[in-house]
């Protein structure tokens, strides 16, 4: 399926307005998506300008959440959609929702490393830089997903979870590790975690995003279901 649904209405206004809200919730997410990158990059080199930065942006980030809610209740209660029309505002609420929740955790991060600033972060790089850059890439497809209202890559994107959770299940041993070694440890080891938690849940929220792509363009609810049934449900009506 593409975006040829968008359109196909007859009042051009009620064209308009969905367009519109599809490509706010677009720049909501590339809001998102350069929060993380930008947290990232200052966690990692102590770039307290970037963080800071990175913790402004998030108002940002929350006003086009309040205003596209508000949009899509608005249309809502005026327009009385049905069919994709409906689900798709639905679908869009929620999806704001996990994006929302997205730059919280960019936001954590930002603050982490303001916090943890010239200390010792107690996990090499090369293993945050990657579990960053899986997430990250996770969150960009499901977006890519929605801007496409395709659902190609909702499989391929849900499967990576699990790898995701091997990635923080490895770096949680380390840092669990290092606070035995060395109880003076614990406190600064267990900023560094929540740091890394902050990035295993954005693996999280891009999997929310793709279930709600599911209901969105097929109207099935696929929450809950393990990746075999979404694969299922997904490709069978594909």
């Amino acid at each position: 399926m593409d975006n040829s649904k968008i359109g196909h209405h007859i009042s051009e206004q009620f064209n308009k307005e969905l367009e519109d809200i599809r490509n706010k919730v677009l720049i909501m997410g590339g809001l998102v998506e350069r929060q993380i990158e930008q947290a990232i990059e200052a966690y990692t080199t102590n770039n307290m300008e970037l963080a800071e930065q990175v913790i402004k942006q998030d108002n940002d980030v929350d006003i086009l959440e309040v205003a596209i809610d508000n949009e899509c209740s608005q249309i809502l209660a005026l327009r009385q959609p049905t069919a994709f029309d409906l689900r798709l505002l639905i679908a869009v609420i929620k999806i704001i929702h996990e994006i929302e929740r997205v730059g919280d955790k960019a936001e954590h991060i930002a603050e982490m490393a303001i916090k943890l600033s010239g200390t010792e972060k107690s996990v090499p790089h090369h293993e945050l830089e990657h579990l960053s850059n899986l997430v990250k890439g996770m969150l960009h497809d499901a977006l890519d997903a929605f801007a496409r209202m395709s659902l190609e890559k909702v499989p391929e994107i849900t499967s990576l979870d699990d790898k995701v959770d091997r990635e923080y299940d490895s770096i949680l041993r380390q840092l669990i590790t290092r606070m035995m070694e060395d109880p003076r440890n614990i406190t600064r080891t267990l900023d560094v975690l929540w740091t890394v938690r902050a990035l295993e849940r954005i693996g999280d929220h891009a999997c929310y995003i793709c279930e709600h792509l599911v209901y969105m363009i097929q109207g099935e609810n696929v929450r809950h279901l393990s990746q075999e049934e979404l694969e299922k449900i997904v490709n069978f009506k594909r």
